[in-house]
């Protein structure tokens, strides 16, 4: 799963102002990163709002990414949930021709039992055409997946990898000295990139790659100074892409890049002024 060490950009979704989806500011958006150094992308995550697209929507995006994606990145596209037979159904209904993977984050709102998680992500894996990245970020689902849970279904041969955004050093470390040879741990905190990294991590799947994928491709593939170099502008940017969520201030930065607009969708609104002159004023 060569394919999938280094930068990994979980893309935003570019709006309109009458928040319709700017094609043009995601072709944009997709040259930017693949010029940058980005190793591969990641369609509707987090991060691109996927749970404000609807179902034709999801569609187009990923279609309009293959398309811009000259470069021929690999793609891992999100489909995720907390009911198991609906994310089974929906990775069955899409077109995943030209896709690599799929990234699915532990079940949410629900609070399942590790056992529960465990099960979830087995009766996926066993549907699935593709590969499994599992994603674990608590902060977002309210339930932690823990170290022996990952490893349980890093046994599964569908299941190549974890996003891990738990915040958690030490469940990352016990990771990453059991894990199966071959199984991939992937920082989901742009902040611990380096952190992770040395625990024998593989990489990232990033937010601020969208704006500065070159930091992360000095974190990913540079020297120890170029790893240094990365971190400290990531920090210089890092609180302020979600003192209003993620991904408000991180369009707010994009437009500032002149790469896309900082339209968001509800519940999400645009950055504030105050976070606004912010950002101009790191640039």
């Amino acid at each position: 799963m060569n394919k999938f060490y280094g930068t990994g950009v979980a893309l935003v979704t570019p709006f309109n102002e009458d928040l319709s989806i700017d094609f043009d500011g995601l072709k944009r958006l997709i040259t930017h990163v693949s010029n940058g150094g980005a190793d591969y992308l990641v369609v509707m995550g987090t991060t691109g709002e996927a749970p404000t697209l609807s179902k034709n929507e999801k569609v187009k995006v990923l279609a309009k990414a293959k398309e811009f994606n000259t470069s021929g990145l690999p793609i891992v596209y999100g489909i995720g949930g907390n009911s198991t037979q609906a994310v089974i159904d929906e990775i069955q209904d899409s077109n995943l021709e030209g896709v690599d993977a799929i990234l699915s984050v532990s079940p949410y709102y629900n609070k399942p039992t590790q056992a529960g998680i465990q099960a979830h992500f087995e009766k996926i894996a066993d549907s699935s055409p593709l590969p499994i990245i599992l994603y674990n970020i608590p902060g977002r689902t309210m339930s932690n997946m823990e170290a022996d849970t990952t490893l349980a279904l890093a046994k599964h041969p569908n299941i190549i990898g974890i996003k891990e955004a738990s915040g958690k050093l030490d469940q990352c470390r016990k990771i990453a000295s059991q894990r199966p040879e071959g199984f991939l741990l992937i920082s989901g905190d742009d902040a611990m990139t380096v952190a992770i990294n040395e625990l024998g991590g593989d990489g990232i799947i990033s937010v601020l790659a969208n704006a500065i994928p070159e930091e992360f491709r000095k974190m990913c593939h540079g020297s120890d100074s170029e790893k240094n170099e990365g971190l400290a502008e990531v920090d210089k940017f890092n609180e302020w892409m979600y003192a209003e969520s993620n991904p408000v201030g991180l369009k707010n930065l994009l437009k500032h890049l002149g790469i896309c607009g900082d339209q968001v969708r509800l519940p999400l609104l645009r950055a504030t002024a105050e976070l606004d002159q912010k950002i101009k004023s790191l640039l």
